[in-house]
């Protein structure tokens, strides 16, 4: 089994319209429809977009035919773009200096320097953020599962972007189910 850190699931909610807006042939997608597309509560998914919004992680477009797409290409935004746009800019992991408690307690000029287990919850949250940075939505449209482009594309009809055909040959269709 696979352990992964708790993360607010607005992050999962973000990636996740970010993919399907690159799925797209660039048109505005209107927030109902993305909140109808994977289920959501289109309140909350309001406060979401407007935070990617003010991330320039999407661009709003008002109007009838408005709607959200992505305020970059899909190739220039990264998966930690989205997640630090979400709240991920400050540190997940905060050193209480507990080794300067109790009766045997260090002093502070004792821990001036960092202790080793601070430093490997740096060093892991540094390599998790690197990870997250060489990733972009592009990345993520490319290697979707064949089923889940598929979806996309029923559900866009004339607004998938070029080449994302239901039942089509996909870039690179992989076995399990990515996005």
């Amino acid at each position: 089994m696979i352990y992964v850190m708790e993360l607010p699931q607005t992050v999962e909610w973000a990636v996740h319209c970010c993919w399907l807006l690159a799925q797209t042939d660039g048109s505005p997608v209107p927030r109902r429809r993305l909140a109808e597309f994977f289920d959501l509560p289109e309140p909350y998914l309001a406060k979401l977009l407007k935070t990617l919004v003010a991330a320039d992680v999407l661009s709003s477009v008002p109007g009838v035919n408005g709607g959200y797409r992505l305020a970059r290409r899909a190739d220039q935004i990264t998966v930690l773009d989205v997640v630090q746009a979400v709240g991920g800019h400050t540190a997940m992991f905060h050193c209480a200096e507990i080794r300067q408690r109790g009766p045997v307690g260090l002093t502070p000029a004792q821990c001036r320097r960092p202790c080793g287990i601070a430093k490997v919850m740096y060093e892991a949250e540094l390599a998790w953020r690197n990870a997250l940075a060489a990733v972009r939505v592009a990345d993520l449209t490319e290697n979707a599962a064949g089923v889940s482009a598929d979806r996309a594309a029923r559900w866009l009809g004339s607004q998938a972007r070029a080449g994302l055909a239901p039942g089509g040959s996909g870039p690179q269709r992989v076995e399990s189910e990515q996005a």
